[in-house]
């Protein structure tokens, strides 16, 4: 299994990092992305243990739509912030990014301004995207069609839409990350799209250290638990937990590439 979205590089994990690779490594978990905030130097350094510890292990990173109000009028300097992280760990994607009207930490204009421009410069290194998107579906559809001309690729992390949402991201031939909220049980619309989702488009994830799935919620998340969720995921689409998990290893491959084994970011 992968886990496609994680924070290793939290400090959450800092005190007993090998513990939580290895008990990753028992639950059959053969690699993570492990998801980096551009301009977090102290994350920057954690990171390098990280990749010590679990060579495996990919790196994203992108400027979050709550540290967009860092670069309020200065988009191009948050674009070169972006680049020297992108540089720096070899990322196989840009992300995550995206709009969050939920908490409104950075004013929405600001929001979208940064986005777009993450959005440009992962088209313009052929680079997939993470997506973050909450109560700002609209405005999130529209960027992706404007600024990634139809043309980027990515996925929407956590997903917590509903089918139509669903419907709309494979329209733009995005993938759906699937976390423990499946597990939860008022998350019937998410399993509605679950279900929903081809084959080829779905990814699973731990977004750790939150949402732990069921059984383990409200404690701390890690990669090992991305286990319930593949097999929430075979559960509900009725297929045998072995075949999900290959299907999940198929397409991070597909949507992610090399895995940055060497720096995509040019000049």
């Amino acid at each position: 299994m992968i886990d496609s979205h994680c924070h290793l590089a939290g400090e959450e994990f800092s005190a007993d990092l090998e513990d939580v690779v290895s008990r990753a490594q028992l639950a059959g978990v053969t690699a993570a992305l492990c998801i980096l905030a551009a301009g977090d130097e102290e994350e920057s350094g954690r990171a390098r243990r990280v990749r010590e510890v679990w060579p495996s292990v990919r790196f994203s990173a992108g400027i979050h739509p709550h540290q967009a109000v860092e670069f309020a009028g200065r988009v191009n300097e948050a674009v070169a912030t972006l680049r020297h992280a992108a540089e720096q760990h070899h990322v196989c994607a840009i992300g995550e990014i995206g709009l969050d009207y939920h908490y409104d930490f950075s004013p929405r204009d600001v929001q979208q301004a940064v986005f777009r421009a993450q959005v440009e410069f992962a088209l313009e290194q052929r680079l997939p995207i993470i997506i973050h998107t909450r109560e700002a579906t609209d405005d999130t559809f529209q960027i992706l069609r404007e600024a990634g001309r139809r043309q980027v690729r990515g996925v929407f992390h956590c997903f917590t839409g509903d089918e139509d949402m669903a419907r709309a991201a494979f329209d733009l031939d995005f993938y759906l990350s699937f976390a423990g909220i499946l597990t939860f049980p008022r998350s019937e619309g998410i399993r509605a799209a679950a279900r929903l989702a081809p084959a080829g488009r779905f990814l699973a994830e731990t977004d750790a250290p939150y949402l732990a799935p069921v059984p383990h919620r409200g404690k701390r998340n890690e990669p090992a638990y991305v286990a319930q969720v593949v097999a929430k995921l075979a559960e509900i689409r009725g297929a045998e937990v072995r075949d999900v998990a290959a299907q999940v290893c198929r397409n991070f491959e597909t949507l992610f590439g090399d895995g940055g084994s060497h720096s995509n970011v040019t000049a």
